[in-house]
């Protein structure tokens, strides 16, 4: 039997032999053969062929390093399980020891295998050959995990791995350590490797304990290795990561001589994590004390720390500053300006503290320090105007107020058509690859539809290398999304388009659904190739049509007999903008086919309602007694009453747009979609972002769920669509401002702020609804005041101002949750900035109480500040 034929039949004694007497001619002639071996069985079904034989017999047969390292190290095919395979070895080892140096430097660049097999093998071929020892990112990446494992099965023919039942044990005797842990310090995210659990009880410690006793030895250098956790801590990462790193500094335990010499890596690393800026704050308190830490670098230390917003950082600078001009006079000028940067902490009490600190050295700072501290005091809070005023012996500037928002989004033009397949292909590759916008799916979609029409075999030929290296396919739980483009794509070079293979109503959205249908029709138009273009592609950025533009399209399509799609049709009359330029609705009038005169007539009628009509919503402030089941229901109703209040018009839709149109029974509060909502929802009506909200609030387990990471990220472009902003809007940014992380809070101050630019603002309606949703537990107090200082902090006094002054009433009478106090400092600060004037009754009542809780003393300044000048 030839070395094929043993392949086929599985005998790899046989090919180890047969290798044996075969030339590099010889064992290079087979490589085609076996190449074609290997296809057949990565494209085979499940379960597969056993791989061993043709990994064994290519690598034998590759006489090159380059080419045997790409043949083993290649992707698929169980490659580490070859690796512990014993004839593996012997093939290797038959080999001259230059060409096995080169193959284990090459497949130590390569991606480690799942159960890190590979490592094994070539540990012990570094070991035997004296190769030099790797040092990629991948090999010691799997030295670690190695290093870590507590058991081993390690084939018999492998030697080389450390003994021991610890990880002390098997560093300590472990000749790698030198030359592979200072590259701990420089592979990204090690450090979760560094940090397993079961170190905790492993005897003789874990990784940076173990590291901090191989230093100690003298088997590691201690200046390289305090440099390395240093430059490590500064240049930052996850929290975890930096967690170890910490910890292995720790374990070191630098002496205060060995920390002076570092005091400029401390002070950087005090603008890190807050862990890390914690012990940073430490050292430098220590080498403070010692006298080693100079005034000017004490400053700088603080001009970093008062910045931050973790309250026992501030307070403790604040005290280090204290004790420094306590301790020499000659400071106070320095630290008096050094303390007032804590003028602008959020919390009043830490700049209560501040003015205190600096009140007590302000004699010895002297009178040339007034003019920037009373700079600086006008960021104070406005409980403390007054004795700041007092203390810096003058009344605090105040200037006209002016609101700061953002400009108004003005929506990008759409480019005109892909001019030609390739581009059509980039563009397909980079949608299928990404997150597309509206506007790249929907300009690929018409592209695919326009080129099959002009020339399917060029298309097919353009399309068949992107299509080779994708082969998504939607699963049945999964809604539609822009990537199942792929579906149009295949149809344009098979000249075959399933129905139905898009759609399943019992696990997509209407939206979803909307979309599979347009795809569907897309891929049937293109084997049918009588359709020129598609007449949905928008105009704008936000999915928006012109009227014209329509009328022109469907001219160009009566100019050819052209056929067109009714999702396509329904779509862009769904899109069209509304318009009275008698030009264009004349030019309408004179269309002839059946799709040019619906368009008329759509147009005619002004097309989608505007404006919905309906009761708006029914709030509880007239009801503080209402259980919070019944306030979730209330709020719960927006959505149903803007679809509900929608009149469709006469004219017939596809019906995947009927379905999308007609109200939907609501989501279950704790529901989370499988499909999150997606950009292109918006993109259906962007002349109605109401009935946007409204359909998002019904079927986003997201949106009306603030627990749902990544909830929020549509509301800035909602608040950018077009059309009235009423209940539904409103409900979905107060959702969003009351969302558990700060990024989705973030883009719900984002679409606050947008929505006030263009002044559909309502804040009274807002306020009333996040009282609501304060009441039955959907927004936090505590989250709600960080929301709102991020976008006071923008500049929008006025508008956050608006909105509490419309919450804190309900908020007041029917909660005592955790952040109101907080969320009442927030208000008052608004309402001195911008002016706002006049009594509230529940922050009246609120202030009269008895105690000094949070809630109570930033009632009595909130009151204050609304009766200055009656």
């Amino acid at each position: 039997m030839n070395l094929i034929e043993l392949v086929r039949a599985e005998d790899i004694d046989g090919i180890v032999r047969e290798l044996a007497g075969l030339t590099p001619d010889q064992r290079r002639a087979f490589l085609p053969e076996l190449k074609v071996i290997r296809k057949e069985i990565r494209d085979a079904e499940w379960p597969a062929p056993d791989a061993k034989p043709v990994l064994i017999a290519g690598l034998g047969c590759h006489t090159s390093p380059s080419g045997a390292a790409d043949w083993i190290g290649g992707p698929g095919l169980g490659w580490s399980e070859v690796s512990r395979h014993p004839a593996l070895l012997a093939v290797i080892e038959s080999q001259p020891l230059e060409w096995q140096h080169d193959v284990v430097a090459r497949l130590a660049e390569r991606r480690p295998g799942r159960w890190w097999g590979e490592y094994r093998l070539l540990e012990h071929l570094v070991r035997t050959t004296g190769c030099p020892v790797p040092t990629s990112d991948q090999f010691v990446l799997s030295w670690v995990h190695e290093r870590s494992a507590k058991h081993y099965d390690l084939p018999a023919h492998l030697t080389g791995r450390m003994p021991g039942d610890n990880l002390w044990d098997r560093l300590s005797g472990d000749s790698f350590v030198p030359l592979l842990v200072p590259r701990l310090f420089e592979i990204a995210d090690i450090g979760t490797s560094l940090d397993r659990s079961w170190y905790v009880t492993e005897p003789g410690g874990g990784w940076p304990v173990c590291l901090a006793r191989l230093t100690g030895r003298g088997v590691l250098d201690r200046a390289e290795m305090l440099d390395g956790c240093l430059a490590r801590l500064v240049r930052g990462g996850r929290v975890g990561d930096q967690r170890v790193f910490l910890k292995v500094l720790q374990s070191l335990a630098p002496s205060t001589e060995e920390n002076a010499a570092r005091v400029r890596s401390y002070l950087a690393l005090l603008d890190a994590v807050s862990t890390v800026a914690v012990h940073a704050q430490q050292v430098l308190g220590e080498l403070d004390d010692a006298g080693l830490l100079a005034a000017d670098l004490l400053v700088e230390a603080s001009g970093t720390v008062l910045f931050r917003t973790e309250k026992k950082l501030v307070r403790t600078q604040l005290a280090r500053l204290d004790k420094a001009a306590g301790r020499d006079p000659a400071l106070a000028g320095q630290v008096v300006l050094a303390a007032s940067d804590a003028f602008g902490h959020p919390d009043p009490e830490v700049q209560e503290h501040t003015l205190k600190l600096i009140a007590r050295h302000l004699a010895a700072a002297g009178e040339g320090v007034l003019p920037q501290l009373r700079a600086a005091a006008e960021a104070l809070h406005p409980a403390h105007t007054a004795s700041a005023g007092e203390l810096l012996g003058a009344q605090l500037p105040s200037g006209t107020y002016e609101e700061l928002l953002p400009p108004v989004p003005q929506p990008a033009l759409v480019p005109g058509p892909l001019g030609s397949p390739a581009e059509v292909a980039e563009e397909l590759s980079a949608i299928l690859l990404g997150d597309p916008d509206v506007v790249a799916f929907e300009r690929a979609l018409d592209g695919l539809v326009r080129q099959a029409h002009l020339s399917r075999p060029a298309l097919t030929e353009a399309l068949l290398p992107v299509l080779a290296g994708h082969n998504h396919a939607r699963r049945d739980w999964e809604d539609c999304t822009a990537r199942d483009l792929l579906h149009v794509a295949r149809a344009a070079t098979s000249g075959y388009a399933p129905t139905g293979a898009l759609r399943s109503r019992d696990h997509t959205s209407p939206f979803g659904h909307q979309l599979a249908g347009r795809l569907e029709e897309a891929a049937r138009l293109i084997i049918a190739r009588r359709t020129p273009y598609l007449l949905a592609t928008p105009t704008s950025g936000t999915g928006a049509l012109d009227a014209a533009v329509l009328v022109e399209r469907l001219a160009g399509y009566e100019a050819v007999d052209a056929k067109g799609g009714d999702a396509d049709l329904s779509q862009a009359l769904l899109r069209v903008v509304p318009t009275d330029d008698p030009d264009v609705l004349a030019a309408a009038e004179r269309l002839t086919s059946a799709a040019g005169q619906r368009t008329a007539r759509w147009l005619k009628a002004g097309g989608l309602p505007a404006r919905l009509s309906g009761p708006g919503y029914l709030g509880t402030a007239a009801e503080p007694g209402l259980a919070p089941w019944e306030v979730i229901r209330r709020l719960d109703a927006v959505s149903q009453q803007v679809e509900q209040s929608l009149a469709v018009p006469d004219e017939p839709l596809a019906a995947d747009c009927r379905w999308l149109l007609q109200p939907q029974a609501p989501a279950a509060r704790m529901y989370v979609s499988r499909s999150p909502e997606s950009a292109h929802w918006l993109s259906v009506f962007p002349n109605h972002r109401e009935l946007l909200a409204a359909k998002m609030l019904t079927w986003s387990g997201g949106v009306a769920n603030p627990e749902v990471k990544g909830c929020t990220r549509l509301l800035p472009h909602l608040a950018e669509a077009a059309g009235p902003a009423g209940p539904a809007v409103h409900l979905a940014v107060g959702y969003g401002l009351g969302a558990r992380l700060p990024e989705d809070r973030l883009a719900a101050v984002d679409g606050l702020l947008v929505l006030a630019a263009r002044g559909d603002l309502d804040g009274a309606l807002l306020g009333g609804m996040l009282a609501d949703m304060a009441s039955c537990g959907l927004a936090e107090p505590a989250r709600l005041a960080k929301s709102f200082r991020t976008a006071a902090d923008t500049g929008a006094y006025g508008t956050v101002w608006s909105v509490l002054a419309g919450a804190l009433p309900g908020l007041l009478s029917r909660t005592s949750a955790r952040g109101l106090g907080e969320l009442l400092g927030v208000a008052a600060d608004c309402a001195q900035r911008s002016g706002a004037r006049g009594a509230i009754a529940k922050v009246s009542q609120a202030a009269g109480r008895g105690g000094a809780s949070q809630v109570v003393k930033q009632a009595k300044v909130l009151r204050e500040v609304l009766a200055t000048g009656d």
